[in-house]
């Protein structure tokens, strides 16, 4: 059981929630929602301990597992070890039983205390710890033969594949996790979608994953109007039944400023006539019919259109035999992408998706002229326009000056002040925020500016890499609504299932040993995928 008692956050005059009393019960799994900026990881922070409340007080079980954010930490420990440490318990007792075991005066003294960590130790199931970190790690894709290689060794997005092992090992009473789906494939996001479905303690998660909130969650905690409300349900069913009682609310206001101006009308003709009876009723009739107030709302969508000015020809891009290579520590060639073909044609919305280091930023930086390929090439067709989202999109921001005078860069004569100004609005750039120094944005903003410029650039074709990387929920389902209903052509690489699933009319995989190049839908494309695996295995 997690208790949060009268707890109230604010960063100076900004208010994040205030005296919020809530339970989180064991055997719920929460899914923690809200707008970036909205408060969502300090929460999580003051429930571990690393952020001070303003007021109010929290209580979270002793044995409460926590994806740690820092991905350098651990470099100087074994990979299995870091896993290990998930159980502060046991780690503790292992080492200081290893200690023992290694002393050379071995004292009465000692021999008890070995006896004391020995029951530790079984106590906290450490006689099989090894097999279930092993476990663990393979069901984030870290083959064993890597188990006991130090962290320093592994790239970011894999060290933050082992904080999340770390989180999960032990079989922890709570489970505090912010934003666990980072640098997950989809094999490894169904992976941990099954393995939260199974925990039994108190889990509570956020993500801006929309189809991991609605497999994994049983309630949706969100942070909103000043507090968290708490809806029975997933992320889908919270929408429904928030949007559903706003909208009464908003009906029964109406309802009510209708029957006040009618009062409020007798009153006004009848005050100072003989009907003075009439007239107190209908006065404290008016004190009763209150409207509810509404406090606002700060979740904000933003507005995403993706508009071309003119058409491409019908064939918009052929690749022909690329092949990109790198070469390792070791001296060898990793070779990433080989003989890759592609021909896109107008129109077409492409969904490249795959296993992490497989090679899809290779590809997409090659077909956006943003990489050069070892050999082969890439040819756009008649009149085409490219817009390009890298995967490092923040480094593509122009440091030292505005949001705004940065946009206004790649405007033309033609658009003027207003045009800007409204584009900026629609990205959630109102008033002051367009004078933010590019600095100084977070990585929402970043990603929402450069979707703006792509906006406002107006090309008939997108290559988009993981741009829902940062984006909050409303962001996300913005952006692909605008990539569903936009007439020129995208290749898009995500691990977001809900965005593939709303824009994608083709799905192109990428494998290790091959490449699946599928027509349809994402859902058509699963589909195809259990059909193909059936066949193959008969």
């Amino acid at each position: 059981m997690i208790t949060v008692t009268n707890l109230s956050k604010s960063f100076g005059s900004k208010l994040l929630f205030e005296n919020v009393t809530v339970s989180f019960s064991p055997g719920n799994r929460y899914g923690l929602t809200g707008p970036n900026g909205a408060g969502k990881s300090t929460f999580l922070k003051i429930l571990q301990g690393e952020e001070e409340p303003s007021s109010g007080t929290v209580s979270i079980p002793k044995r409460t597992g926590i994806l740690r954010q820092n991905q350098f930490a651990y470099d100087e420990y074994r990979i299995l070890d870091t896993v290990l440490m998930g159980n502060a318990t046991l780690w503790e007792a292992m080492q200081e039983r290893e200690k023992l075991w290694n002393a050379t005066d071995f004292t009465d003294e000692m021999g008890l205390r070995l006896a004391e960590l020995e029951s530790i130790v079984a106590e906290e199931n450490g006689y099989e710890a090894e097999q279930e970190a092993e476990q663990l790690l393979e069901g984030i894709g870290i083959p064993a033969k890597k188990h006991t290689d130090l962290m320093k060794t592994l790239p970011t997005d894999l060290k933050f594949r082992i904080l999340l092992a770390q989180a999960l090992f032990g079989n922890p009473e709570a489970l505090l996790l912010d934003e666990p789906t980072n640098y997950l494939d989809l094999s490894s996001v169904q992976w941990l979608e099954e393995k939260l479905i199974g925990y039994k303690g108190t889990l509570i998660v956020i993500s801006h994953d929309r189809h991991f909130l609605n497999t994994v969650c049983t309630h949706i905690a969100d942070i909103d109007y000043d507090t968290i409300i708490i809806y029975p349900g997933n992320y889908d069913d919270m929408v429904a039944m928030k949007v559903q009682a706003r909208a009464k609310i908003e009906a029964e206001n109406r309802e009510k400023a209708k029957k006040i101006a009618q009062l409020q009308d007798f009153v006004a003709r009848f005050g100072a006539g003989t009907r003075a009876s009439q007239v107190q009723s209908r006065k404290k009739e008016i004190e009763r019919l209150e409207l509810t107030e509404l406090k606002k709302s700060n979740i904000q969508r933003p507005y995403i259109r993706f508009d071309i000015k003119r058409q491409s020809g019908r064939e918009v891009l052929t690749a022909t035999q690329l092949n990109k290579s790198y070469l390792q520590p070791d001296g060898s060639l990793l070779h990433v992408i080989k003989n890759f073909n592609l021909s896109v044609g107008r129109g077409e919305h492409i969904g490249i998706i795959g296993n992490n280091g497989v090679g899809k930023t290779t590809l997409l930086r090659m077909l956006a002229g943003d990489l050069t390929p070892d050999s082969g090439t890439v040819t756009y067709g008649h009149e085409v326009s490219l817009g390009y989202f890298p995967q490092d999109y923040k480094d593509g921001i122009q440091r030292g000056t505005t949001a705004y005078k940065w946009l206004e860069s790649f405007s033309t004569p033609d658009e003027g002040t207003e045009v800007i100004s409204g584009l900026l609005g629609r990205m959630l750039f109102s008033g002051e925020a367009r004078m933010k120094l590019t600095d100084n944005l977070s990585g929402g903003e970043s990603a929402r500016l450069l979707i703006a410029k792509l906006m406002l650039q107006k090309h008939n074709l997108l290559i988009l890499d993981e741009p829902t990387n940062h984006l909050d929920l409303e962001s996300v389902s913005a952006l692909a609504e605008g990539l569903e209903k936009y007439q020129g052509t995208a290749l898009v690489v995500s691990h977001d299932r809900d965005l593939i699933s709303r824009f994608a009319t083709r799905i192109i995989e990428l494998t290790y040993t091959e490449i699946f190049d599928y027509t349809g839908t994402f859902d058509e494309f699963l589909e195809w995928k259990k059909q193909r695996t059936r066949v193959t295995t008969t």
